[in-house]
C-alpha cells in the first residue's frame, strides 16, 4: 500500500475493524515517513456476479449501481447516507446469497422497491416510476393507491372527490 500523500511504500496499521456485515475490513493506517493517515477498504474477492437485463444483454453486477439509483430516489428525502448504504448492503448480500452466477435485473428491481417501500415511502414511489415505466397517471395512481392498501370503495371514493 502507497501512501497517497508521500507515496512512501511502509506504513503501519492503527485500527482494523469489519464493515458492511462483514464483506469489507476498514483499515486506518499511517504512513512511516510523512506521519499522514489515511483508511484503507479490503473486500473479498466473489465469484462475480452477471445481471441479465430486461432486453436480454448482460452486465456485471454493480453495488455501485444499486447505491447510485438509492441515492437518486432517496434525493432530498430525510434518509440518512447510513441507511442508503446498509440497504446497499443488504441487497448485495441478498443477490450473494441466493445465486450463484447469474440473477435477473427484474430481481434486483423488484429487492430494491421492497427495501425503498421500507425505507421511505416518496423514494419508493420515485423508484417505481423509473422501474416501471409508467405510461400515464392512471398507472402511476393505480401503483399509488396499491402502496396504501385501498380496496375498491375507497378507490371510488378517491376517484370521486376529485371530479
Amino acid at each position: 500500500m502507497y501512501c497517497p500523500f508521500c507515496k512512501h511504500k511502509k506504513d503501519k496499521v492503527i485500527d482494523s475493524r469489519t464493515v458492511d456485515n462483514g464483506l469489507a475490513i476498514r483499515r486506518r493506517r499511517q504512513c512511516l515517513n510523512c506521519k499522514k493517515r489515511y483508511t484503507s477498504y479490503e473486500r473479498r474477492e466473489e465469484n462475480p456476479k452477471r445481471v441479465i437485463k430486461k432486453d436480454g444483454r448482460i452486465e456485471m453486477f454493480s453495488r455501485d449501481k444499486i447505491r447510485s439509483g438509492l441515492l437518486k430516489a432517496c434525493e432530498k428525502r430525510p434518509v440518512p447516507m447510513a441507511k442508503i448504504d446498509e440497504t446497499t448492503t443488504k441487497i448485495e448480500l441478498d443477490v450473494y446469497e441466493h445465486f450463484d452466477d447469474e440473477v435477473s435485473s427484474k430481481y434486483i428491481g423488484e429487492l430494491v422497491m421492497k427495501e425503498l417501500r421500507e425505507l421511505d415511502q416518496i423514494a419508493y414511489v420515485r423508484f417505481a416510476s423509473v422501474y416501471r415505466e409508467f405510461k400515464d397517471i392512471n398507472e402511476f395512481m393505480k401503483e399509488l393507491l396499491q402502496m396504501l392498501g385501498k380496496n375498491d370503495s375507497k378507490i371510488k371514493r378517491f376517484k370521486d372527490s376529485r371530479i
